[in-house]
This record gives C-alpha cells, structure tokens and sequence, in this order.
C-alpha cells in the first residue's frame, strides 16, 4: 500500500510542483551591505587568513584543502564589551525542526534549523554559533521571514570564536536521510549523534550567495529554477527497487516520473553537483540496469576539470583504471540508500 501510495504520490506531472511566485528573502541579519550591493569584506567574516573569500561556500579555507558549507555573516553592531549585538532572524518563512541550547555539544554551537515546507524543494536553513536562542524559539514553531531567533553569537563546540570574528554561520540546503541514526551507529563515531536528524552530516548545503546573486538579478526566482540550474560534476547509477525517501521528500528533483507497476523502479541515475548533493534523478527501467548486479554502483560520467577545481571535495577515484566513488560521494549513497 505504502510503495502504491509514493508511485501515485511522485507520479504527479512535475510541472505541477512548481511553487508559485517569487521566494520571500530577508538577509538574517541587520547588515544592510549584501542589500546594498557592497563587497564581501562589508558582510563576510574572514577566518583568521583575513580573506573574506574565506567565509563563503565551497574550497575557500587551507589553500582550498577545505570546504565550509555556509556564508559566515559578520557582526555589525557591539555591545560595551565588544559582544556582537545583532539580533539573528529568519531568511524565509518556516517551520522550527531543531534547536540546539548546548554550545558544547557542536562545532555549530548553538544553533537552529528551520526547515521551510511552502517551497520547492522544501530546503532547510540553519543559523549557527547563536549566543542566545529566544525562548519562544521550539521545535514545530511557525515563523515568518524576518521573526528573530536569536542573537549572533561566537559559540562553537569547546571553545569559543575570537570577539573580532563573531558571525553567524548561515547555511540553505537539503536533509539527507530519515535512517540517519542507523548510518551514524555503523560508522562507529565513538560519541552519541546528539542532534537526530538535524547533525550537520545529515545536512548538506548549496551556495547561499549563489543563490541569492542570481535570485536578485532575476536569474532565478525560486529554489526549484535554482536546482534545474546547478551544473552537475558526476553521474552514478545505483541498482536498487528503493525509492529513497529523500526523494520522496524531494519529489521536485525527479526527471521524469516514477513508472507505476507492481515493481516501481529498478534502479536510479542521479546527477550531483561538486559537493555531492544529489541534484537530478532519474529513475531506471529493468532494460536501463541490464548487466548490472543488483545492488552495484557505476560512475557513468565525471566533469574533470570540475573535480579536478574542487580539491576539498572527494566526489570520485580511480580505481583500476576506471572512476569510482569518493569518499565524499560514497558518504552520500549510503545515507541516501543504504549502500555499505
């Protein structure tokens, strides 16, 4: 009943699941300079290295050895004692689905998750490193674009980020799996998952200022034209009759529709970007796998150049002289489908 239900559900024409007008985007913060038109250096908090570039998306940090999923956005007022002193709001109207009270207990610090369900796909944002979280602020809690949230903070795990580089982390992006305390207990991390489905390596981000460049040119008017847009470095395909429910959560991503039958599907070619976000999926008819064990996976394509731009990130390897997941792409399969 449940498999009949999903097919009839994702067989909707996927013109009909476009959200309807433009997205409703307030900057999370009083700084008016993103607003404004102005540099990076009037909105972005640089790490120690004082590059702002730094405190962007993608391989900004350790000579592009490392990759920060998120926009750091500076302080831009401050109490008598050099304390940030901006309220922290929401970028779009939602739904709170996490809040984290414990600065210790993640490199995040304090935090929230907003998930936001009246649009497509119904992406996430997470506001990081909070001093302090409004009380008002729960799980299941409406809010509309601009509602504050917190204050911006410097917390982060066991220690704290120096007064000069205080910010908020802002993060938009997808959530991975519903299975995700299975995944975390088989990697064997040695701590407890303190954070259910909202951790941040259940999370994965898209460029925010990417977004928002071509949201306010007019480029792109919400997420779903946004995604269709985003360039993919590799294909894989997977040999499986599970339809994952991060598709079901994302039925926007689909190509085409599920066929309907007795068997849904029999396998999958999903389109990801750099990062390893799944970004296009197509389901796979019996004749479209035919050589492939059941269970397999197979890169069918690979952007060179553009795994070979993006250092910080493990999308594919060479394995007896044929490509085959990265450990980042690997880490993505077997939270999406169970792949071991």
């Amino acid at each position: 009943m449940r498999r009949a239900a999903i097919a009839l559900w994702l067989a909707v024409p996927l013109a009909g699941l476009a959200q309807a007008g433009r997205v409703e985007f307030r900057w999370p913060t009083p700084n008016p300079a993103w607003a404004e038109g102005r540099s990076l250096a009037d909105y972005v908090q640089a790490t120690a290295s004082g590059d702002p570039e730094s405190g962007t998306f993608g391989c900004v940090r350790s000579a592009g050895l490392q990759f920060h999923e998120g926009v750091d956005i500076k302080a831009f007022a401050h109490d008598r004692r050099g304390e940030p002193a901006d309220p922290v709001s929401a970028a779009m109207a939602g739904v709170v689905r996490y809040v984290n009270t414990r600065a210790g207990e993640s490199n995040y610090g304090r935090y929230i998750v907003l998930e936001h369900p009246g649009l497509t796909p119904a992406v996430y944002t997470l506001y990081a490193h909070l001093a302090r979280i409004e009380p008002d602020i729960r799980p299941g809690v409406a809010v509309e674009a601009g509602r504050v949230l917190g204050l911006m903070g410097r917390t982060e795990g066991g220690s704290s980020i120096p007064k000069d580089r205080a910010h908020v982390h802002f993060e938009i992006g997808l959530r991975m799996c519903d299975n995700f305390e299975d995944w975390y207990r088989r990697r064997g991390f040695g701590s407890p998952n303190e954070h259910g489905l909202w951790n941040g390596m259940n999370l994965m981000g898209i460029d925010p200022l990417d977004f928002l460049r071509q949201w306010r040119t007019h480029r792109v008017e919400d997420f779903q034209q946004y995604f269709d847009a985003l360039k993919p470095v590799v294909r894989v395909r997977v040999v499986t009759t599970r339809v994952p429910d991060f598709i079901e959560r994302y039925p926007c991503l689909l190509r085409k529709p599920l066929p309907v039958g007795a068997v849904l599907v029999s396998g999958w070619e999903v389109e990801c970007d750099f990062t390893g976000l799944p970004i296009r999926w197509t389901p796979l008819t019996a004749a479209d796998v035919a050589g492939m064990a059941f269970g397999s996976v197979r890169i069918v394509a690979v952007d060179e150049p553009a795994v070979r731009a993006h250092r910080c990130k493990s999308i594919v390897r060479l394995h007896h002289g044929s490509y085959a997941p990265g450990g980042d792409l690997e880490t993505m399969l077997q939270q999406v489908f169970g792949v071991r």
